[in-house]
């Protein structure tokens, strides 16, 4: 069984462009792989609701929300119980491109550890300096919030 996960991106407590755009990347993304469940996740501000609501895709996929993280280890380690929970196997996280090193070092490791086949697919997002800064400032957290995330995973 498979899954799409679409971590998020907010301004503001507001939903951002890139965050519409992995949006649709993951209904395009849906179509071509007809998961069973697509997962929305991010606690700014209701940001997985608010994604949730954007969803123009398929309307035989279930949709699921994970309001509580606040982190992109977060995101991997508090969406993980959701597909335990529903037998899902392979998973699918749609991601900015700057983010994909990221999403595949802390998906990946929570994800396999749990049995669970992780990919990660870039939406189409130019990447700003902004987006490129933060990347590199979370590169420095990154080990020390995955094995957070995987304490996390391993106490659920």
């Amino acid at each position: 069984m498979e899954a799409i996960v679409v971590p998020g991106h907010s301004r503001r407590g507001r939903v951002s462009r890139r965050c519409r755009r992995l949006v649709d990347s993951a209904a395009v993304l849906a179509d071509r792989r007809q998961p069973a469940f697509v997962v929305f996740t991010g606690g700014r501000g209701g940001e997985a609701e608010q994604m949730r609501a954007a969803w123009r895709g398929r309307t035989d996929v279930e949709l699921l929300v994970e309001p509580t993280a606040a982190t992109t280890a977060q995101n991997a380690s508090r969406t993980l119980p959701l597909l335990r929970e529903r037998g899902v196997t392979e998973a699918t996280v749609v991601c900015a491109p700057l983010h994909l090193p990221r999403v595949r070092y802390l998906f990946g490791g929570v994800y396999r550890r749990a049995g669970i086949r992780c990919r990660v697919r870039a939406a189409r997002a130019l990447p700003t300096p902004s987006a490129l800064a933060w990347e590199l400032a979370a590169a420095f957290v990154a080990r020390r919030q995955r094995r957070g995330a995987m304490a996390e995973s391993d106490a659920a």
